[in-house]
């Protein structure tokens, strides 16, 4: 049968990497992606010209505060975990930020701008951005298996992408009319409606686990997820795998710190202006998010498919280890704001799809625990260790080169490590029963 002759669901689903019967918890979790980005990145230009506001030398006492702030909230984040059915985990995480956007939205209509206001936002903002991401992740670990993952992460992740590029644009046509507070309001509504997408997402589960007995989908979401407050660091700290994707993340939060620091420095020396600064981290945001969309759609699933998780974690360490390179070379705002791009760009489209391959087919306590520590605790930490280490490398007075040296350094190991970690999950469930991989017996 040609392509012209199938029926519309299939030609549908050919056309993202789905199966007929994925098709609409596919573009679920896209719609759910779709509203998270656009409702973050409604405030992300608000929140970068923040932290200039801040002064560029405070940067690593945000990144620091930022730290300490996820140490406290994680284990309270793993209590909730450990009290409330699976099913509904969602719904209590994302109704608290929804009451903080709220909370912000009276704040900044009752005391205008304030340099502690800037400061406080900025912080809860990026503690924000990494719970409901890194819980929506482990929300798509869970309901998708293993290869539909290598098949359908990719489209999932578009949804950000679009976001992305819907966010930015709602926040110019509309910042005249509802002011910062009403974009934090809108931003909250979205954040509602992807409560609403993720119990369809769990209710389709449920339907999938029923045909598959002894797969991870019979795992019961409707009990809590097992474990203490703790369980997700000491999970992580008995898994050498887990360590190394702990590593993994560091090392992606040292590069990305580098480049943010050199990118705001430059920043506020070039565009001295607030609405400039806002213009250029605006511009800079639409161009990734096309970037990154393009190639979610045509580009990563492919290779996930064809060339295997490793390929996906290792080429964009790669383009960043030649980046430095050049950015020691020729350190202008034109070299770094194209390197700015291809990172996030790579981060997008190919790092973060693929570092979820990791996790979909380890156990609920490991997606939701051991997962949501490493992307919030250990990913602050290389944050905050890498601000000390870059801010440490600029009082040398070794000018930006030595900085972009030892970002070309971090990329190449990093590079190393992710096709490490993407060679064994490629490899693992061929070599195990059940299709489950050797690293969930160890991580259990």
């Amino acid at each position: 049968m040609s392509s012209t002759q199938q029926p519309l669901p299939r030609r549908l689903a050919n056309l993202i990497n789905a199966e007929p019967g994925e098709l609409l918890a596919t573009w679920s979790g896209f719609a759910l992606f779709f509203c998270l980005f656009a409702g973050y990145f409604m405030l992300r230009p608000i929140r970068e010209s923040m932290g200039i506001m801040g002064g560029v030398e405070n940067l690593q006492w945000l990144f620091t505060a930022t730290f300490v702030v996820m140490l406290l909230a994680v284990p309270l984040f793993a209590w909730l975990n450990s009290s409330v059915p699976r099913t509904y985990f969602i719904d209590w995480v994302y109704g608290f930020f929804c009451l903080n956007l709220l909370l912000f939205a009276s704040f900044f209509g009752n005391f205008g701008e304030s340099v502690w206001l800037a400061r406080v936002f900025y912080v809860w903002i990026s503690v924000y951005n990494l719970f409901v991401v890194s819980v929506a992740w482990s929300l798509m670990a869970d309901v998708f298996d293993a290869p539909q993952a290598k098949r359908l992460f990719a489209f999932i992740a578009a949804g950000a992408s679009v976001g992305g590029l819907t966010g930015p644009a709602l926040s110019t046509l509309l910042v005249e009319a509802v002011g910062q507070s009403g974009l934090m309001v809108i931003s909250a509504v979205l954040l509602a409606v992807a409560i609403a997408i993720k119990h369809y997402l769990m209710h389709w589960r449920d339907i999938q686990g029923a045909g598959r007995p002894g797969a991870a989908h019979s795992e019961n979401p409707r009990s809590p997820v097992p474990g203490n407050p703790f369980s997700g660091l000491t999970r992580v700290l008995r898994s050498p795998y887990l360590i190394g994707v702990g590593v993994f993340v560091i090392l992606l939060a040292t590069v990305s710190t580098f480049l943010y620091f050199e990118q705001a420095r430059l920043v506020s020396e070039l565009f001295p202006d607030r609405n400039q600064q806002v213009r250029v981290f605006g511009l800079i945001d639409f161009v990734v998010q096309a970037g990154a969309l393009l190639s979610q759609i045509f580009i990563t699933g492919r290779i996930a498919q064809r060339l295997g998780v490793h390929v996906l974690l290792a080429c964009v360490p790669a383009l960043m280890c030649l980046g430095f390179l050049a950015l020691a070379l020729l350190p202008t705002f034109s070299v770094l704001a194209a390197l700015m791009i291809v990172r996030r760009i790579g981060e997008y489209a190919f790092v973060r799809p693929g570092r979820e391959m990791l996790f979909a087919p380890l156990d609920a306590e490991t997606k939701y625990k051991a997962k949501n520590f490493i992307d919030t605790v250990i990913y602050r930490a290389g944050d905050a260790i890498s601000g000390w280490a870059k801010n440490l490398l600029d009082m040398l007075g070794q000018g930006a080169w030595l900085a972009a040296l030892v970002g070309a350094a971090c990329a190449a190991v990093w590079g190393l490590l992710g096709w490490y970690l993407g060679s064994r999950t490629d490899q693992a469930p061929l070599a195990t029963e059940a299709g489950e991989p050797k690293e969930a017996a160890r991580a259990s």
